[in-house]
């Protein structure tokens, strides 16, 4: 298997003021296409620092992917550092300074003169197309790696990966079948509760069980070869019966997604209300096109259960809508919710054992409450339970 790696740069990366979501992605793409990221490691905005990084991994990596550092400011540094580590000169590529400067004329702008240095990659260095941005890549060979350099903006860089980059690399090296990942996302059990009951089952030899705990879910990963999928289908079947009802979906779909898709096959439309949880259930729903009728975001107000029902029903009849969802408001850590429904309402008020969390914690596990009850709703199981370590502390059903 050959050893790709990624070189993230830039001092708004190494020190955590923007979330490097570039790797993230490409470690998922490169996963799926059966060429699997081995390591990945971030530098600032330093020369030496770069040259030295840039020398050390093309002695070690078959492939390494640089991300960041070809803008036109005084901070972006990997064309001269690529060219110092290759111990090159820098050429500037007359088709591209023109292409750039069509791209300024095109929008009733002067290039600027820093914009020049954008055309300058590492002399012998092939470049690398980039289809909607100023910034040529490039590709070189030093050392055993070949090394390619791609700009830090999103819609730049993934254009770059999939048209350009990731082509060569299939061109050049074998690709392996792409390995298997059952996923399960799980509310409402602890991940040492889950690995408790999971750890002791014999695994599939090769394949490697994963946890990732993201607050409010955990998320369960079965990964292997392709080979191996008998094997672990029948382990992931264990593992779908040791979660039980704490599962609210299997996949990538995520329960907003899923959710959305269930009403639409069903003709379900659905009003929401929300107090402590500001718009958020709203806005999760509405993000993945949830067939939504009216709803609203109220003040803090004390409710019993009782009530919250009856706003519930008079909010889905108000909307012409067969739901209704209501998270009241949080007072002394309890938090009232109702779900209406064409066979009946049902309400709950849960207790957080303490308020560890901060808010938005606290809103995101409410919001994830919210959901799951319809979610339980739509898949016939009680929808009052489900919250393992939130406690129920009153249900209604009217």
């Amino acid at each position: 298997m050959i050893r790709v790696e990624m070189l993230s740069t830039g001092d708004e990366v190494l020190h955590g003021q923007i979330v490097d979501t570039n790797a993230a992605w490409l470690a998922e793409l490169l996963f799926q296409e059966g060429l699997p990221m081995t390591s990945r490691q971030t530098v600032g905005d330093s020369m030496e620092e770069l040259v030295s990084v840039l020398t050390e991994r093309s002695k070690v990596a078959d492939v390494l992917i640089v991300n960041g550092g070809l803008g036109p400011t005084s901070d972006d540094l990997s064309a001269v550092a690529a060219a110092k580590a290759a111990g090159v000169g820098l050429v500037m590529q007359e088709e591209w300074l023109a292409k750039m400067e069509a791209f300024f004329a095109g929008r009733g702008r002067k290039m600027a003169d820093s914009n020049r240095k954008q055309a300058e990659i590492p002399a012998g260095a092939e470049m690398i197309d980039n289809p909607i941005g100023t910034a040529c890549g490039f590709a070189l060979q030093l050392n055993r790696c070949w090394i390619f350099f791609t700009p830090g903006v999103p819609s730049e860089y993934k254009r770059m990966v999939e048209e350009q980059i990731l082509p060569r690399l299939k061109a050049r090296f074998p690709v392996s079948d792409p390995p298997v990942c059952l996923r399960l996302t799980t509310f409402g059990r602890g991940e040492s509760d889950l690995a408790s009951e999971i750890e002791p089952l014999p695994l599939p030899e090769g394949v490697v069980m994963g946890y990732r705990a993201s607050m409010p879910i955990i998320e369960l990963k079965l990964n292997g070869p392709a080979s191996k999928l008998p094997e672990m289908e029948q382990f992931w079947q264990q593992v779908r019966e040791i979660a039980g009802e704490s599962t609210i979906f299997e996949g990538t779909e995520g329960l907003p997604a899923q959710l959305s898709r269930r009403l639409q096959e069903q003709t379900h439309r659905l009003a929401v209300s929300e107090q402590f949880t500001a718009g958020l259930v709203q806005y999760q729903l509405a993000s993945v096109q949830a067939p939504l009728a009216a709803g609203n975001v109220l003040p803090s107000q004390d409710e019993s259960l009782a009530e919250l029902m009856q706003r519930a029903q008079r909010l889905a009849e108000a909307d012409k809508a067969d739901l209704a969802l209501v998270v009241g408001a949080e007072k002394e850590n309890h938090l009232g919710f109702a779900l209406f429904t064409p066979q009946g309402c049902w309400s709950q008020r849960v207790k957080f054992s303490n308020n560890r969390h901060g808010l938005k914690a606290r809103q995101d596990v409410s919001a994830m409450m919210a959901l799951n009850m319809l979610r339980r709703w739509l898949d016939g199981l009680e929808v009052t339970g489900g919250h393992g370590w939130i406690g129920v502390v009153e249900t209604q059903r009217g």
